[in-house]
């Protein structure tokens, strides 16, 4: 699978250790930066790392941030992008199963590595729900999507 990445200087070390257990399970990672501790603008980087899922040249994203929200409220702004921010594994699995989310946000500042490796790798391997309601409901919230959000330039 290609996986945007992106961060803020918050999220650099993290993003680092996701990166490379990604790439050892064979995923291909477009790192769009940061690419170091040094303060910076987080949207700089999230930008681009949305617009490459939601044109559909990476199949999902996972950004870091210091808490997460930040990624997800700028994520959130382009069509097709479905981001959550997910502080546990039960949460990860759900926001696949339910939401088909496909942009991933976690706090650098919030959660140790053991448990973001648990979120990634739970969310990863999470399949959506094909059941008629949970569809119904997500095909509700596409609906919305395209009425209320733009194309990627």
């Amino acid at each position: 699978m290609r996986i945007a990445m992106a961060n803020d200087h918050a999220g650099y070390q993290l993003k680092m250790q996701i990166k490379g257990w990604l790439e050892e399970h064979d995923h291909t990672v477009v790192d769009f930066g940061t690419h170091d501790e040094e303060g910076c603008d987080l949207s700089d980087f999230v930008c681009p790392a949305a617009r490459a899922v939601s044109r559909g040249e990476c199949e999902r994203a996972i950004l870091v941030d210091g808490v997460g929200y930040g990624s997800a409220m700028i994520a959130n702004k382009y069509r097709n992008i479905f981001a959550c921010v997910c502080q546990d594994p039960v949460c990860a699995e759900l926001s696949r199963q339910h939401n088909d989310a496909n942009v991933l946000c976690l706090g650098g500042k919030l959660i140790g590595p053991v448990l973001a490796m648990a979120i990634v790798k739970t969310w990863m391997e999470t399949d959506a729900l094909t059941d008629k309601k949970y569809v119904r409901r997500r095909d509700k919230v596409v609906a919305i999507d395209a009425e209320r959000t733009t194309e990627v330039e």
